[in-house]
Parts: C-alpha cells; structure tokens; sequence
C-alpha cells in the first residue's frame, strides 16, 4: 500500500520488527470505529478553531492570536511527529493534534475571513463536498487506487512538499517562489493543482484504511487511521481557503 499522506505509509499496520501484521488484544480495528473516531477529532478540531476564532474578532485583530498561531502551528507538527513514530500513543496524542491544529486554523482562518468576508464557509463547504464526492466514487468504484495511480499522487504530494520546503528556506533570507503566494494566473493554476492533489491523497487515505481493517489491524489503529485523514483534510481546507483567496484578490 502506498501513501501520500506520511501519517500513513505502507509499513504503518506492519510490525517493524517482523513484517507482520499486529493484532490487538482488545480487538481488532474496524471501518465504524475509525469513522467514530474521525468525527470526534473533527470536533475537537472545531473546538480549537472557534476559541481563536472568537479571540481574533473579540480583540479585534491578531495581536493575542501569536501564542496560539505558533504553538498550534509548531506543537502539532512535533505531535504529529510523535504520533507517526509512536502509533500505540494515538489514542492520545491524535486528540492533541486535532486540537493544536484547531488553534491553528481557527486564527488563520479568521485572518481569511476578515480580508475576505465569507470565504471560510465557502472553504470548509468545499472540503467537506470534496470528502463526500470522493468517498461516494471510491465506495462506487469510480475511483480505484490502483499502484499506478498511488505512485503518480504519492511523486505529486512529494513535489509539492519538496517545493514548499525549498520556499520556507528561501524565506529565511528574505526571498520566495513568487506563485506560491501570488494571485496571478500562474500562481492560481499552481493553488488548483495543488488542491487536487491534495483531494486525490483522500482516495488514498480510504484504500488504507480498508486495508487496515481488511488485515485486522490492533483497535488502537483507529485513532491512529482517524489522525492521518484529519492531517489530509486540514492540508486540503487550507489549500483551499489559499485558491479562493487567490481567485477573490482578483475581483
């Protein structure tokens, strides 16, 4: 099974020590725990994003929003980290970075939201029409995760990582790849094709976890199923909120 998503990755549900399958004691995973356990991380994502949401409107502004912009920002990403090495923590550590990522979002967001009035609720409809549509043509058959097509959105999703990574080291000596933050046609053409990619990974992240429950893999692995698609949908929301604002600064 291959990924694009690094939260899940072929060797996830396989012991690393003898490439075979682990099986909890307390039961195997399944395909409604794992929805349960998305929907709760989903509210607990909500959670954080309305109190720095609410935060940024009350003080009108972003002047309290900083603590929370970068210890969202930075602690999920540490969480994140810990939650891919240490799957057997997930049941804790996936709730911790849906809530970090939930302050996260929630002032960064309301940024959006305050330079374009209604442009959050046109991004989360769209995230979530995206799930849905993608969801319903995989369970349909529509859409097949075959290898090919695992190898051509897993090289995409890398580009783009490798891209984005190069752009953060050039933004330490004051400088950056133009199309990514531009409005033109160019950086708007680069925003759509990233959301698409971002979308297709979805369909990866359904095969895996089929896989996983197919394989009977250890209950905990729900929580730890649960945290990759969370990762996938924030990437996509906030992709995005990026295309709308691209194609709005344009009006």
């Amino acid at each position: 099974m291959r990924s694009g998503n690094p939260a899940l990755k072929e060797s996830t549900f396989l012991d690393l020590g003898t490439g075979a399958v682990v099986r909890g004691d307390a039961g195997a995973m399944t395909l409604n725990g794992t929805v349960n356990k998305t929907a709760f991380l989903l509210v607990v994502t909500l959670a954080g994003a309305l109190y720095t949401w609410n935060l940024f409107f009350s003080s009108g502004g972003t002047a309290n929003l900083m603590p929370y912009v970068l210890g969202g920002a930075i602690g999920g990403l540490v969480v994140a980290l810990v939650t891919v090495f240490k799957k057997q923590w997930s049941p804790v550590t996936a709730p911790l970075y849906a809530g970090l990522e939930g302050l996260f979002i929630g002032a960064v967001s309301a940024m959006f939201e305050q330079k374009f009035p209604g442009i959050v609720m046109q991004a989360v409809g769209l995230t979530f029409g995206t799930l849905g549509a993608l969801l319903l043509a995989y369970r349909s058959g529509l859409i097949r995760a075959t290898e090919n097509f695992k190898l051509g959105v897993f090289a995409a999703t890398g580009g783009i990582a490798l891209l984005y990574l190069v752009n953060i080291v050039m933004g330490f000596f004051g400088t950056s790849i133009p199309f990514i933050h531009e409005g033109g046609w160019l950086g708007i053409a680069f925003s759509a094709v990233v959301v698409v990619v971002a979308a297709l990974n979805l369909v990866l992240d359904f095969d895996f976890i089929e896989s996983g429950v197919e394989q009977g893999a250890p209950k905990y692995m729900e929580w730890y199923a649960a945290f990759g698609l969370l990762v996938t949908l924030i990437w996509l929301y906030l992709e995005i909120l990026r295309l709308l604002s691209k194609l709005q600064s344009r009006d």
